[in-house]
């Protein structure tokens, strides 16, 4: 009977730990979230760009919790922080919806890669190819999706000469977006990756639940 009443009690003990890591897990998904949809709103205009291209630090957050509690969570912050910012724009859902898809393909990689790999060099390999694989998505998202859209709104030669405004030697919207969009894609996403680990160190140990 007392051993049957220890394994009982450890029970109810591991219970109630796992209660308290979901409870602490959704909480700071949460607060990440948040985070993510302020800096959604943190735009700036980047030099050598056209003045529609904003740069935001939004993917941030996502990568944080992708790196900490797995690509799922930093899937639900990407899906968060879009379908909020989609209430005070006018464009249709159709910004949200490609940095949705962008941010995926920036966290899902990364969060996998880092999982399976979780010392320096794995945080490395996870990193870059989160960031490649967004660079590389901007092209087919944009040039299939985002653009065709925003066509009916400003006419494709208005978007065409205002890259060529900055370098007259792009000819195309495909030329402006493998000259233009790549690089300031990958900026961006290895903003985010330094940013991350630079707060990743000192915060993910408070962060992480404990077994």
């Amino acid at each position: 009977m007392a051993s049957a009443g220890k394994t009982l009690q450890f029970t109810k003990g591991s219970k109630k730990t796992g209660n308290r890591g979901n409870i602490k897990k959704m909480t700071l998904t949460a607060m990440l979230a948040a985070i993510a949809v302020i800096l959604m709103y943190m735009e700036i205009p980047v030099p050598f760009m056209p003045g529609f291209i904003k740069l935001d630090i939004s993917d941030l957050p996502a990568l944080f919790g992708s790196f900490i509690y797995g690509p799922l969570c930093g899937v639900f912050i990407c899906l968060v922080k879009n379908v909020l910012h989609s209430f005070a724009t006018n464009t249709m859902f159709v910004g949200e919806i490609s940095n949705f898809i962008l941010g995926c393909a920036f966290v899902i990689p990364a969060g996998l890669i880092y999982k399976k790999k979780s010392d320096k060099k794995g945080a490395v390999i996870a990193s870059v190819t989160g960031t490649v694989a967004m660079s590389l998505l901007s092209i087919v998202s944009n040039y299939f999706f985002v653009y065709p859209i925003y066509y009916n709104f400003m006419p494709k030669d208005v978007i065409l000469k205002a890259y060529q405004a900055i370098f007259p030697g792009v000819h195309s919207i495909l030329q402006a977006l493998v000259v233009f969009n790549v690089p300031f894609t990958m900026l961006k996403g290895l903003i985010s990756v330094v940013i991350a680990w630079l707060l990743y160190l000192p915060l993910a140990p408070m962060m992480r639940i404990e077994d």
